[in-house]
């Protein structure tokens, strides 16, 4: 059973008792008359027949309240492309997919750039923002959930109480951020527990109780991908290109919605899905990159709040980031001896060496190009810009499905 700790920011909604998702669907399927439904699955094709997809495959068909289903395929030929259609052709909810490196969507990203709209390059992002285009140009449903293809303890629960908060009509949330316990024999979610956390709570304090620190610092499992919104926030937040996108989506979500109107929702007991290589010695691949883009996008989001970054407070923020991941470090080398869990030291603090690192090169990169790589632009300035965007974006999915 959880805790029922509020955190205080914005709402938290515990997972607490026996679980009753046929409770939960039966009400999803009578508010979904209301707000339907649409799921989007970002998806690269080396996902495509894994272990974890069928397993996701095997319990979305038997979730009927879902009135859509978009799927992003990143990384497909046409062979592999006609080996997705097959694959998601299983279920009963006839899911749209969308060919993002093919020759109808390629040329919509090009007449994106041509009107200085660039989508950015291929990447979670990208695929999660074109599936959401399609979302608002099919016209079907009022609210959109999105997770992961990659998840290997998927079940209908953890869909069912993403997409609750924000169905339900009488809760009044926008958006909900999941969360959940990743534990094996061992703590896993090292980018959150050694770089995010440390590294939120060693700039409050530096400088202090800022209002986008304290938001950030509430959520549970920040770099959690699985979220849920209404329709109108689509519209208007903007998504990052790279490993940034659970970061860059919550700090937009803050500007576009009323705290009152975000929660955080317990998804599962426990959630495991594939594990990143720290790549230790290779800043461009692995968790190593991942926790260079996820600082400098603290960093852009605090100076675009008006907060000066500079270089004497860059170097007063690694002594004190070190002394929290120290800290941290004893605290869960604690929790692990308290529940019989491994423990690997060494390997822990290798990762805060390496976050170093990555904080290190994240603020010269700051401190190198402020704007850093631009957000793309959201649905709103792309329909103003190009009015027929949708239309054209809905109709290359259609062929793509159909050919």
């Amino acid at each position: 059973m959880s805790d029922f700790y509020q955190t205080g920011a914005v709402a938290t909604l515990h997972r607490l008792g026996t679980p009753n998702v046929a409770r939960l669907e039966r009400e999803l399927g009578l508010f979904a008359a209301e707000t339907p439904i649409a799921l989007v699955l970002p998806c690269h094709i080396r996902e495509v027949g894994t272990k974890a997809l069928r397993g996701i495959a095997r319990e979305l068909k038997q979730v009927s309240y879902l009135n859509e289903i978009v799927v992003g395929i990143d990384g497909a030929n046409l062979r592999s492309w006609k080996k997705a259609r097959r694959f998601f052709a299983q279920l009963p909810q006839k899911p749209m997919l969308l060919w993002n490196d093919g020759p109808r969507m390629q040329q919509l990203f090009k007449k994106l750039e041509h009107a200085e709209l660039g989508a950015g390059q291929t990447g979670k992002g990208r695929n999660v923002w074109a599936c959401l285009g399609y979302v608002l140009a099919s016209e079907k449903s009022r609210m959109v959930a999105v997770h992961d293809c990659d998840i290997l303890t998927y079940n209908r629960e953890l869909l069912a109480r993403l997409c609750y908060p924000v169905a339900h009509p009488s809760l009044g949330f926008d958006f909900c951020k999941g969360y959940y316990a990743r534990v094996t024999d061992r703590l896993n979610g090292r980018v959150m527990r050694l770089l995010v956390t440390p590294l939120l709570r060693a700039l409050k304090s530096i400088i202090g109780q800022h209002p986008y620190l304290v938001y950030m610092d509430t959520f549970r499992y920040l770099l959690a991908g699985e979220f849920s919104m209404d329709l109108d926030v689509v519209r208007r937040v903007r998504v990052p290109a790279d490993w940034a996108l659970e970061v860059g989506m919550l700090s937009e979500v803050i500007r576009n919605c009323a705290p009152r109107a975000i929660c955080q929702s317990e998804l599962c007991e426990n959630y495991d899905h594939k594990h990143q290589e720290l790549s230790a010695r290779d800043a461009e691949r692995g968790l190593n990159k991942m926790a260079a883009d996820i600082a400098r996008a603290f960093f852009q989001r605090m100076a675009a709040e008006g907060i000066k970054l500079d270089a004497g407070l860059f170097d007063t923020l690694m002594s004190a980031y070190m002394r929290q991941a120290e800290d941290t470090l004893r605290f869960y080398a604690a929790d692990s001896a308290l529940n019989g869990l491994k423990y690997p030291r060494h390997e822990e603090e290798t990762a805060v060496a390496t976050f170093v690192r990555s904080i290190r090169l994240a603020s010269k990169q700051l401190q190198d190009d402020p704007l850093g790589a631009p957000l793309i632009s959201n649905w709103n300035r792309v329909e103003s810009a190009l009015p027929d965007f949708l239309d054209e974006l809905r109709e290359a999915v259609r062929l793509d499905n159909e050919a």
